[in-house]
Parts: C-alpha cells; structure tokens; sequence
C-alpha cells in the first residue's frame, strides 16, 4: 500500500482503467462468471452484428434486461474514489464498462459543478445509435421488446436503433482510442482496476503507460496477463483498496 500511495503521489499525470471487476461490487451483472449468463445465452453470441441482424428483437429484449438491472445499481466507494480524483483533476478515466456508473459518480462529486471526464471504450448502455443514419441519442426509458415494431426506432429517419455500445467483432472507435493511448502514454501511473486485462485492445493502455517510462498498479483479486508488468498488485476489490489507496494521496 506504501508503494502504491509514494507511487501516486509524486505522480504528474495519472489514468485509471476500470473493467468489470470495479462495477460488479456495484451488483451490475459481468459477462464472466456466474452472473454473467442470460437465460440460455453466451454474451458473445448475443452481443455481436449478426446476432442482431438475425434477431433484433432477441438481442434488444437481452439489453433491455441489462438496462433494468443496471438501472438499479450505484456507484460503489472505488467510483466515488476516482470520481473525487477526476473532479480534482488529478486522474482521467478510461473504462471499458458500458454502465455509466463512472459518470454517476462524477456528477455526485461534482455536486452541480462541471462533471469530470470520462472516456468510455465501449460506448453506454444508455446510449442507441440508428442502424441507418447512425444518429446517436440518450436514453434510460424502459425498452418495449415484445415484438420488432415496438423496439426503439430513430427519430431523424425512423429506423431501428441498437445499443450504442461496441460490440464483439467491431472496431472501437479511433477517436476514442487514440486519445485513451495518448493520456496512458503520458501517465505517469496507470491504474488498473477490475478487468481481466485480455480484452484488446483495451488490455494493451496500461502497458503503454510502461514503455513510456511510467509506473503500472493493478487492483484486482485473481491475478491477470497484466500481473507480471505491474509495479504494484494487489490481490483485493476495488472497494477495499482504491479509498484507501487514493485517500490524502491523488
């Protein structure tokens, strides 16, 4: 903790990579372990571009149980943590969770003030792109998927819309990752909280903060492809350790 705490503190710029791991203390199913099965699906078969060609409906009534089960989750103590570094403007968030918790916890933080920012790899949950004209929108309304003709539709050209997130077998964004890599090449600590670190390329940000001269601490409780490149691992959740870990330090 000691190591951690000299590290982040003599720190100029600092990123912070969440996954899964920081977002299931906040009871939001993961896509791995046991709570990560819908019904008798695999995420990866729902979650893809051919998947939601050939059932929109199916895929959208899977999202739509997502959104209600996230809905009811809020930001744990380690979001807040990080949400009190942002708004200080100590540390940037980079999240591969589609949850919005991390900017549930900013707006919390920042109590009416300017709402740190948050670079989300993965899009939101809470986000619907068309199918056509690509407009995307904000929505946190309950989805009617009883049947195609009730599924979101675009308000600009009336086509379907799907969940505004990145699904397996797509690109993330370039914008998005270019400017995710350029803040970890530049950090002086990369934290890396809650995710297996083998989803690319999202599992490769924290290494370059390491090539590039900087230090790597790792928060998770099983050890990762990531464990052996971290100066600092601890093998514990985020909630037991990022508080303590960030407190009087970032």
């Amino acid at each position: 903790m000691q190591r951690g705490r000299t590290l982040l503190q003599g720190a100029k710029s600092i990123v912070a990579v969440t996954g899964a791991g920081i977002s299931a203390e906040s009871g939001v199913p993961t896509f791995r372990g046991a709570g990560g099965l819908w019904r008798n699906y695999r995420p990866e078969t729902l979650a893809t571009p051919d998947a939601f060609a050939r059932d929109p409906r199916l895929v959208w009534e899977w999202y739509a149980w997502r959104r209600e089960k996230i809905a009811e989750c809020r930001p744990n103590a380690a979001h807040l943590a990080l949400a009190e570094a942002a708004h200080r403007g100590r540390a940037t968030v980079i999240t591969q969770n589609v949850d919005e918790l991390h900017r549930d916890a900013a707006r919390i933080v920042a109590n009416g003030a300017a709402v740190a920012d948050v670079i989300e790899l993965h899009g939101s949950i809470f986000r619907m792109q068309c199918t056509r004209c690509g407009a995307l929108r904000a929505d946190r309304a309950v989805v009617d998927a009883t049947s195609i003709a009730t599924l979101p539709k675009c308000e600009r050209c009336g086509r379907l819309m799907r969940p505004g997130v990145v699904w397996f077998g797509e690109a993330l964004s370039p914008a998005v990752l270019e400017r995710a890599c350029a803040l970890a090449a530049r950090a002086d600590v990369c934290l890396v909280i809650g995710t297996s670190a083998v989803v690319q390329p999202a599992a490769s940000i924290a290494l370059l903060t390491r090539e590039n001269g900087g230090a790597v601490i790792e928060i998770n409780p099983e050890e990762t492809p990531l464990t052996a490149h971290a100066d600092v691992s601890f093998r514990a959740t985020a909630t037991e350790t990022v508080p303590r870990l960030l407190a009087n330090t970032v």
